[in-house]
């Protein structure tokens, strides 16, 4: 942890090197962390950058009262989550297509992409599931992602959504329970 503070300590001072460092370190959760969400590979390069940008211009309001790459990942799935309400209010389905089911549900259908997170025998099992992952509730689907794409633990994901343990916990549970229905039907 004390390398993380000097690493932190020498962004603050601007110092180019740790500001690499950083990057280097982190930039393929970031991007994975952004893929998960906007599923776009296009996207996903875009808001990694938007992120470091922000962690540069922001660093003096890091506390270290989390680990580094839990606030990353805060910032990372804010900056994803902004990007996708903006995309549904403007109405821009670039790389999401709609389409109205017998049912009148919304069905998603999102775009043939390869996530590194995500390995399958057969893309259409990939397709499948993220289908059904993006239909559930926006705190279930990035408390899922992140516990079971991103790998990060029930106390890392409590702090990057700034909820408490129990929360996820149930978070998760619920999105289990959705999915197996959505995978059933």
């Amino acid at each position: 942890m004390a390398s993380e503070d000097i690493l932190v300590e020498q962004l603050k001072q601007g110092d180019g090197a740790a500001f690499k460092h950083i990057v280097d370190t982190y930039q393929n959760m970031v991007y994975n962390t952004c893929l998960s969400i906007v599923k776009s590979q296009e996207d996903a390069e875009d808001l990694a950058q938007d992120v470091f940008v922000q962690v540069y211009q922001s660093i003096h309001s890091f506390k270290g009262e989390s680990k580094l790459s839990t606030w990353l990942y805060r910032i990372a799935t804010t900056k994803s989550l902004d990007h996708e309400r903006k995309k549904k209010r403007k109405k821009r389905f670039g790389f999401v297509k709609s389409i109205f089911g017998e049912d009148a549900q919304v069905e998603v259908n999102p775009p043939d992409f390869h996530h590194p997170g995500v390995i399958l025998d057969k893309k259409e099992n990939a397709a499948i599931l993220f289908r059904a992952i993006y239909q559930l509730p926006e705190n279930q689907r990035i408390a899922f992602i992140l516990s079971k794409i991103e790998g990060q633990s029930y106390q890392e994901i409590s702090e990057i959504m700034q909820t408490t343990i129990p929360a996820v916990e149930s978070l998760l549970h619920r999105a289990k329970n959705n999915l197996k229905k959505i995978l059933e039907s």
